[in-house]
């Protein structure tokens, strides 16, 4: 039987993969980035096939590279996921979980059942902050935060990044004739979460006039903008993550492939004395599960 590699150059590949970087895949996995290099050198070395390109400085994945990787994401996820079936027997108590609106609405409600399979004895409850970054809520086990991952006093794990672009409904786009360029966003009203930030950040970045973005409606809570855009009242701005099912049905389309990196990602809070709680572990175990299948369908 050929011999496995290390879960450590596995896990490492899968990141750098993922993430596309070096040190994306360091800080994920809370290593140096000459860790990260040195484990797909020896995975390299160890599978006899080149996995990896160097481009000067830069280091990229090959065909193969690419390939296996995927082949990698699966297993990890497949083993993940057997240990979170088998683990959630016994495992009692009950938890209370805050979560982003969007989140909650758009991703977490069309999973959680998942969940109850897994760990059927665990009780849970589900509420929505009215802040996206507010973790006071003494009542609350565990948090899904979308903020700048300061937390002080709090346990905090990135959960995932965030890309934003404009999205609309298929019939606003044909109402109002389709959308050639940036510019001809002017036809039609923009529709915004709590702000005008977004939408100034991404005019600044195909060059239209960030003046525009202060025009149309702003709304409190994202499932209100998604309600908007989903029956052709504008366009909003959105994230592929919590947009993913709407895109997928069609419901969402994207016009233009220009997307603003937020400065802002959803992570995992929770306070020190309820971090190690079993249920609280449990639901973490799940929840980072999910995510690597999410990966691997990417």
């Amino acid at each position: 039987m050929q011999r496995i590699p290390s879960m450590q150059a596995l896990r490492a590949l899968e990141s750098f993969a993922r993430h596309g970087t070096v040190w994306k895949a360091a800080d994920e996995l809370h290593l140096t980035r000459s860790a990260v290099s040195h484990q797909l050198r020896l995975l390299e070395r160890e599978l006899g096939f080149q996995i990896l390109n160097r481009i000067g400085t830069r280091i990229e994945l090959t065909q193969q590279g690419v390939g296996y990787a995927a082949d990698i994401r699966q297993a990890l996820s497949a083993i993940s996921g057997s240990a979170s079936r088998y683990a959630g027997r016994g495992v009692s108590g009950a938890i209370t979980v805050s979560s982003t609106p969007g989140f909650a609405s758009n991703w977490l409600c069309n999973y959680i059942s998942a969940f109850r399979e897994a760990y059927p004895d665990i009780r849970i409850s589900v509420v929505t902050p009215r802040r996206l970054d507010d973790v006071s809520n003494p009542d609350v086990d565990i948090f899904i935060a979308f903020g700048t991952g300061n937390w002080p006093n709090m346990q905090v794990e990135r959960l995932m990044d965030t890309e934003f672009s404009p999205l609309c409904s298929p019939a606003l786009l044909n109402k109002i004739g389709g959308l050639g360029e940036p510019e001809d966003l002017k036809k039609a009203c923009l529709l915004h979460l709590t702000d005008h930030e977004d939408w100034q950040n991404w005019f600044a970045l195909t060059g239209v006039d960030s003046d525009y973005a202060a025009s149309g409606i702003i709304f409190s809570d994202m499932n209100l903008v998604f309600a908007a855009a989903l029956s052709g009242q504008g366009i909003a701005m959105g994230d592929r993550f919590t947009c993913r099912h709407a895109m997928k049905s069609g419901q969402l389309v994207r016009p233009f492939d220009v997307g603003i990196s937020s400065q802002r990602s959803y992570y995992l809070v929770a306070s020190e004395a309820k971090a190690d709680s079993q249920a609280v572990v449990a639901f973490c175990d799940w929840l980072r599960s999910e995510m690597l299948e999410i990966d691997a369908d990417a």
